[in-house]
């Protein structure tokens, strides 16, 4: 078969790979849908090894793709027939890590400490005909989403929920987005689902004429207007209960800190190359927690990956 892989230097090939198949406690996907990441223009644009770019080491030529979703072509040995039968429509947790240690117990492969596989990344993805991974890591898609939205669910759409989730967003909340693409655009639609008051932010008023059709209550052009001050504005210079920045950009991170009003929860989703945003202690107290997209049994359940949540205490 032939899949595509990211060499760096915005730089990608098509080469040939074998067929997988399944071993011991492995399934083989057929592919129908595989979506494309914010966090794989990281690998795109690398300079040298593209798994190295997120830190995560490993060797190529590895196939890319971590938003795969299809259906059951093969199963291996030791996979019963009634958890992942042939044709099964599924998502994937992209992720594998030792399946012993506590984190991986619980669902959280992804911090496991002794040694990850993200596939797309150190193990073969989604951009292919077929993908291989083990069954345990397969979430079944409901008839009524298609392979395409089980896809963006399978990692931004399911990110974006996973953080709305941790900062406990309901109809008592005024929301802040920062960032208005896939995965902002994702928090808008279901943190206005979720009942919440939403303001949009974000530099392009194209991408907020969609967040005020995806529900967004007011929408701010931070290119035109200090964010900060206008979401104070709005709110009665409360500032609001929960905020989010989907852009991993220092200002916006800092800007969705200094929004959040006292007791303000706020959720940095994105990937950067800087710690979380200092924040004056005389005016925050923040404390951080790892967290990551989608867990073995829900994909919807974990923020990103390079998320983090925090709570503001005015003093």
């Amino acid at each position: 078969m032939r899949g595509v892989v990211f060499l760096g230097g915005r730089k990608l090939e098509i080469q040939e790979f074998p067929d997988p198949t399944p071993g011991p406690g492995e399934i083989v996907i057929a592919i129908k849908a595989s979506g494309m990441c914010g966090s794989d223009l990281h690998p795109y644009r690398a300079a040298g090894n593209a798994a190295a770019s997120l830190g995560l080491g490993g060797s190529g030529p590895v196939i890319a793709g971590h938003e795969p979703c299809g259906v059951v072509e093969a199963a291996g040995p030791g996979v019963s027939a009634d958890f992942a039968p042939v044709g099964t429509r599924v998502m994937n947790h992209h992720y594998k890590g030792c399946g012993k240690c506590k984190h991986c117990r619980v669902g959280w492969s992804q911090l496991c400490r002794h040694g990850i596989t993200v596939y797309g990344m150190t193990g073969h993805g989604a951009h292919a005909p077929y993908m291989k991974a083990p069954a345990f890591t397969m979430v079944p898609l409901p008839d009524e989403l298609s392979f395409e939205e089980g896809a963006a669910i399978s990692c931004g759409t399911g990110t974006a929920h996973g953080a709305l989730k941790r900062i406990d967003v309901s109809g008592r909340d005024t929301l802040a987005v920062f960032g208005q693409g896939p995965v902002g655009l994702s928090a808008t639609m279901l943190g206005h689902a979720m009942g919440a008051r939403v303001i949009a932010v974000d530099v392009s008023k194209e991408r907020l004429d969609l967040a005020k059709e995806f529900g967004a209550d007011e929408v701010v052009n931070s290119q035109d207007t200090d964010p900060v001050k206008a979401i104070h504005d709005l709110t009665h210079g409360e500032g609001a209960e929960t905020t989010m920045d989907c852009t991993g950009v220092p200002e916006a991170r800092v800007a969705a800190v200094r929004s959040a009003g006292t007791w303000g929860r706020v959720a940095l989703v994105a990937r950067a190359a800087d710690p979380p945003p200092s924040t004056s202690a005389s005016t925050c107290c923040a404390v951080s927690s790892p967290s990551t997209p989608r867990g073995p049994s829900a994909p919807w359940d974990r923020p990103s990956a390079h998320a983090s949540s925090w709570t503001r205490r005015s003093r």
